[in-house]
């Protein structure tokens, strides 16, 4: 690298970055119908699939000595992380111990199926103050849909089981569902069970995106979930959460959309102008540009070569980055909802718009439909928080509204237009029960 070139990258680090470790690549004990990772095992033929010592001690190092601020997120995935045993865990926090300057805030987090915690492991959780995710689908009867082990049983009970047991050992967790075909329809039989019957305070609802024709082709499989039943699905949600869970259940994408309406950054990369400060790293110490990318054309380099903060600030990682803003189509430049979305993810911009041009997100109308839908309780969740009050405030003010609302109903017509101003008659409408 000449000094020119030394000194532009300087110029590009990032004051943070995000890495999702993968230290046994995609290895599972589970099969889960829908994982888009389990063949990236092709990418390693005749590997065993465990991140040696030496990748983990130059993972931690680099890690740490790429931030310039104090906060640094130690994140582990899959595959299934814990099939790496608890040891190498342990090494893997004394290694921070080791390399955190004084003042710095490490934040372990780890994401699993569950199904082989033991009180072993959550004591060390626990000791840590490790955050765990974990993957759940719903009720057993959705969870279990597509979420099996390799002889294709249900695995529910034995992720309720490991559920519980974080529970009884204090450990911080949270809940990660997929959203698809088989529990789609039913979003607030799901809410209520990971808050009342799981106990989660906070929950992320990721969309099942799987595409099943050749390159160019727009097909799904039926496994995933539709558009416009993504965005019923989280209209659903968020109507009864901001009514009567505000401060007390934290959904990510309500979040990162409360953020949005306050003009800040969102905090999920899906839903920011441009990417790129989110890479993943494999067990042999490769990187690649993004977790949905692990693939060789984004393969952007290895630890044992460059350093970490190098390759996310290389030109190919900014370039990656910057594409998901420049190569967004002329529709959602005008998109009304642009400043919320920014076109969503990349993997999933597979769709064209009405006028043909192509890069258009397969969830357009989904999220389109959501994020009209939250403008006015966003609105009014921002006014509370910029005069000093709580958030909640807003199941207050929406509870006034709604029973003005209801009044005005049963004083209307049943063919009168329908007084929350839908356009639709009022037996069409909120009359309809």
């Amino acid at each position: 690298m000449t000094p020119i070139e030394r000194v532009a990258l300087t110029a590009a680090l990032p004051e943070a970055f995000h890495v999702m470790a993968k230290p046994t690549g995609a290895i599972c004990n589970l099969d889960c119908q829908y994982c888009f990772f389990l063949d990236k095992e092709q990418l390693y033929p005749g590997s065993h699939f465990r991140m040696r010592d030496d990748v983990l001690e130059r993972y931690i190092s680099q890690l740490i000595d790429g931030h310039r601020g104090e906060h640094v997120i130690v994140a582990w995935q899959g595959g299934e992380p814990t099939l790496m045993g608890l040891e190498f865990f342990r090494r893997a926090v004394a290694l921070v111990e080791r390399r955190r300057r004084p003042g710095m805030t490490i934040e372990h987090t780890i994401q699993t199926n569950g199904t082989l915690l033991d009180d072993a492991w959550c004591a060390f959780f626990a000791e840590h103050g490790m955050l765990v995710g974990i993957s759940i689908d719903g009720p057993a009867a959705m969870h279990d849909r597509y979420r099996v082990d390799k002889g294709g049983k249900p695995t529910f009970e034995r992720v309720m089981r490991g559920l519980r047991m974080l529970q009884r050992h204090h450990v911080p967790f949270n809940v990660l569902t997929t959203v698809h075909h088989a529990n789609g329809d039913a979003p607030l039989d799901v809410y209520r069970f990971l808050r009342d019957d799981v106990g989660a305070a906070w929950m992320q609802f990721i969309p099942i995106v799987e595409r099943s024709g050749a390159p160019g082709d727009a097909t799904v499989s039926e496994r995933s979930v539709g558009a416009a039943q993504y965005g019923r699905f989280l209209t659903a949600i968020f109507d009864e959460w901001v009514r009567r869970d505000v401060g007390r259940v934290f959904v990510q994408t309500f979040e990162a959309a409360a953020r949005r309406w306050m003009g800040v950054p969102s905090g999920m990369c899906v839903f920011e102008p441009t990417c790129g400060l989110a890479v993943a790293l494999e067990h042999t110490g490769d990187v690649y540009s993004c977790d949905h990318f692990v693939e060789p054309a984004h393969r952007i380099g290895n630890i044992r070569e460059q350093p970490l903060i190098e390759l996310v600030a290389s030109p190919p990682q900014r370039a990656f980055g910057a594409a998901k803003r420049d190569t967004l189509p002329r529709a959602c430049l005008a998109c009304e909802v642009r400043f919320a979305c920014n076109g969503e993810c990349p993997k999933n911009r597979f769709i064209t718009t009405a006028d043909g041009e192509p890069g258009l997100n397969y969830l357009c109308a989904g999220y389109r439909q959501f994020f009209n839908h939250i403008d006015r309780p966003m609105r009014l969740i921002i006014d509370e928080l910029r005069c000093g009050r709580p958030a909640g405030g807003v199941m207050v003010l929406l509870a006034a509204s709604d029973a003005e609302l209801a009044r005005a109903v049963q004083r209307a017509g049943r063919n009168d237009p329908c007084p929350c101003g839908s356009g639709r008659k009022t037996k069409q409408c909120h009359g309809r029960s």
